[in-house]
C-alpha cells in the first residue's frame, strides 16, 4: 500500500490481539484459534501527528525501559501497564476497542462477505466494524476542526497473515455497496466519505508510535478479557476511559464494542464481563 499526498485531518492507527481463525475456537476446541479477536484504533488530528513519536518517547523514558526504544505491551510488567495506561490516558485522542468473542462464530461462514474477493472476510467484517465507529467519530467533527470534510488517513499495523490491501479493497466495495443501495446491516455503516483508498497504509509497529499507542489499547482490553492466554487483569483497560470515545455520553457499542450482540449471546463468565460493565455493558439487560 503506498502513501498519497492528498489531504487528511485525521489518522487512525490500527491494531489487533488474538487472531481471526474460526475453524477451531478454544475453549470450544482444545486446540485452535484464540477466543478473542480485538480490533482497536488510536485517532488523532493531523497537526498532531508530529506529536505522536514524542509522547510514546515520553512514556518509554518515564517507564524506566532502558532495553528497547518502543513501546510493546506484552513486555511491560503489571505495574508498568497502569502507569502507562494513565499516561495514554491524558493524551489528546480517542481509542476504539471492537471485542469480538468468537465462540459463536466456531465454524461459520458469512456468504454474503465472501462475495466480496478476500481471503479474511471475518477480519475485514470486524474491520468494517471499527470503521463504522471510527468514521462516525470523525464526520461528527470535521466541520468544527476544518470548517469541511477532511478524510482520515488510516494505517494499520502489519501481522503475519493479514493482507491489509484487501481491507482496504473491502472498505472500497461497501462504498459501491452503499451508492447501490445494496448494503446488508444498516444499524450502522462506514461513513465512506471519511475514508480514501489511498489513504490506506501498513507499516511496521516499530515503525510507528501511533500503532504502539493502539496496540497497547488493543493488548490491554484483550487481557481484560481473556482467561485462556493471559492472566486476566482489567486495570490497564480501565486507567483508558478517559481516552475511549463516546456517544451520546456512553461508552458502550461505540468506543467500546462487545460482539456478539446482545451482550448476553457472548456467553461470558463473570470474571471476563468485568472490564465491559465497566465501559457501561448491562449483562441482565442485554
Amino acid at each position: 500500500m503506498s502513501s498519497s499526498d492528498k489531504e487528511y485531518g485525521y489518522i487512525a492507527y490500527i491494531d489487533e490481539a488474538g487472531d481471526p481463525g474460526l475453524k477451531r475456537v478454544r475453549p470450544i476446541d482444545d486446540e485452535g484459534g484464540t477466543e478473542w479477536l480485538v480490533l482497536s484504533a488510536v485517532v488523532i488530528r493531523t497537526p498532531r501527528e508530529p506529536l505522536v513519536k514524542g509522547w510514546v518517547e515520553n512514556i518509554v523514558s518515564k517507564l524506566g525501559i532502558k532495553q528497547r526504544i518502543d513501546l510493546h505491551y506484552r513486555t511491560l510488567s503489571p505495574t508498568r501497564k497502569v502507569v502507562a495506561g494513565q499516561m495514554i490516558a491524558t493524551l489528546p485522542l480517542r481509542g476504539f476497542a471492537i471485542c469480538s468473542n468468537k465462540k459463536n462464530m466456531r465454524g461459520h461462514r458469512n456468504k454474503r462477505a465472501e462475495k466480496i474477493p478476500s481471503q479474511q472476510w471475518f477480519y475485514n467484517w470486524c474491520i468494517r466494524l471499527l470503521l463504522e465507529r471510527v468514521t462516525a467519530f470523525c464526520a461528527s467533527r470535521t466541520q468544527a476542526d476544518y470548517g469541511k470534510v477532511m478524510p482520515i488517513k488510516i494505517e494499520f499495523s502489519e501481522r503475519g497473515g493479514i493482507r491489509y490491501s484487501q481491507s482496504a479493497a473491502y472498505q472500497y466495495y461497501l462504498g459501491l455497496q452503499q451508492e447501490g443501495g445494496k448494503i446488508y446491516l444498516k444499524k450502522r455503516e462506514p461513513v465512506m466519505k471519511m475514508l480514501d483508498w489511498d489513504l490506506m497504509e501498513a507499516h511496521a509497529h516499530s515503525n510507528r508510535a501511533g500503532l504502539q499507542l493502539s496496540d497497547f489499547v488493543a493488548s490491554a482490553f484483550y487481557q481484560a478479557a481473556d482467561i485462556l492466554d493471559v492472566k486476566q487483569d482489567i486495570a490497564p483497560a480501565s486507567m483508558l476511559k478517559p481516552i475511549m470515545a463516546k456517544e451520546g455520553g456512553f461508552w458502550h457499542d461505540f468506543g467500546v464494542a462487545l460482539f456478539p450482540t446482545p451482550a448476553r449471546i457472548a456467553d461470558l463468565k463473570p470474571d471476563q464481563r468485568q472490564v465491559f460493565e465497566a465501559y457501561g455493558y448491562d449483562f441482565a439487560k442485554w
